[in-house]
């Protein structure tokens, strides 16, 4: 094996010297159709790379990343920099593979053309949320507004049921509706709600449900709000407790919120396997429930039903992996789809706001769940202007 350096070929027993001492070096091992990882002389290279005080290139995207999934199944080059040219590959976008990119430049070499008309990714920019946003006109009320559901918490949880009505507040509901063992603590933080006591069948007019975060056991009350014929958000025990059987045979939208563990659950698979390979993981559960996806985590994805481009979200920071951040999402989630927002496009717009909430929110900081809802209207003027 030979190393180009410097003008020079290297005898690959000077490589790792040569690389170990290199201010610059460019990864042009593999292209975009390689699968499975480097083979060992590749992935020796590949480490003293890493380990170099040179600054990382990665040509078109890092050698050993799958370019149409973001899998990583071996030794890959973990770049500071990827140049990548025509369009962005999947794997520039979504975890793993996303975190051996570094940070991406795209290069118009002018396919125009010759790209597909529907692209296999998509990631909203400020203009697109800003578009898709709900705005109260002058003769708005609360249900044109849109009225949402939330039936969350329980005796160990009532926390979660004051976040997610939180994100359903900050979301722009023209009202939320209570039902729940954590009433009390709702009323005290949130004097606005409406509580019922009667269960979802009772609690009067809503535009959309939300339904499990912070639920415990209480199988019953997700399939009442299953029945409902408006749309419904399904997040965290929901999730478990839910059967698939009334997904697939509702005809309102469905949108389900797992997280990667909640996702292995449903499909049946390690944890491990979702998050290795996450746009499959994504689209396979949409699938089997006849549902929006969203999977939460490093990298949040959308996906519907129906197939098509899945959306990539491109806000969010690591300070968002903390107790209570999705049960602020769902509300979120919920109050646009009661706006009428598709769940695709909730899904979408939710994870854009809850992500720039939280890097406003902890601005480099550690931050609680609270401090990420009162944050969402911060992020949402930011995109509106």
């Amino acid at each position: 094996a030979l190393l180009r350096a410097g003008g020079r070929t290297v005898a690959a027993g000077d490589a790792e010297e040569t690389v170990l001492r290199a201010d610059l070096v460019v990864d042009g091992i593999l292209g975009i159709g390689g699968r499975g990882g480097l083979r060992p002389d590749a992935a020796r290279l590949a480490a003293l790379a890493g380990d170099s005080r040179g600054v990382v290139v990665a040509v078109d995207l890092p050698s050993g990343v799958e370019a149409d999934s973001g899998e990583v199944r071996g030794a890959a080059v973990r770049a500071d920099v990827t140049v990548t040219f025509g369009a962005h590959k999947p794997g520039l976008l979504i975890d793993p593979a996303r975190e051996y990119a570094g940070a991406v430049r795209l290069v118009d070499i002018g396919l125009g053309g010759e790209l597909p008309d529907e692209a296999e990714l998509e990631a909203l920019q400020h203009a697109d949320v800003a578009r898709l946003l709900p705005v109260p006109g002058a003769e708005s009320d609360k249900y044109r507004r849109g009225v949402v559901g939330i039936a969350a918490g329980s005796g160990r949880y009532p926390g979660a049921a004051v976040l997610a009505v939180a994100g359903a507040l900050r979301g722009g509901a023209g009202a939320v509706r209570y039902v729940g063992p954590a009433s009390d603590a709702v009323i005290a933080r949130f004097p606005e709600v409406l509580v019922s006591e009667g269960g979802p069948l009772k609690a009067g007019r809503v535009q959309a449900w939300v339904v499990g975060p912070g639920g415990g056991d209480d199988a019953s009350t997700v399939a009442d709000v299953v029945t409902a014929d408006v749309p419904v958000l399904i997040d965290a025990d929901g999730l478990r407790l839910v059967d698939p059987g009334a997904v697939r045979g509702r005809r309102a939208p469905t949108l389900m919120t797992p997280h990667a563990g909640e996702a292995a659950a449903l499909l049946g698979v390690p944890r491990g396997e979702v998050e290795g390979a996450r746009l499959e993981s994504v689209r396979e559960l949409a699938g089997r429930y006849g549902a929006t996806v969203l999977l939460k985590g490093s990298t949040t994805l959308v996906a519907d039903s129906g197939g098509g481009a899945v959306r990539v979200n491109s806000t969010g920071t690591g300070w968002l992996a903390t107790a209570g951040s999705g049960d602020v999402l769902s509300g979120l989630c919920g109050s646009l789809l009661a706006a009428g927002v598709s769940a695709f496009d909730a899904g979408s717009v939710g994870a854009y706001l809850h992500g720039l909430a939280g890097r406003l929110a902890a601005d480099g900081a550690p931050v609680g769940a609270h401090d990420v809802a009162e944050a969402v209207r911060v992020a949402w003027r930011d995109v509106r202007d």
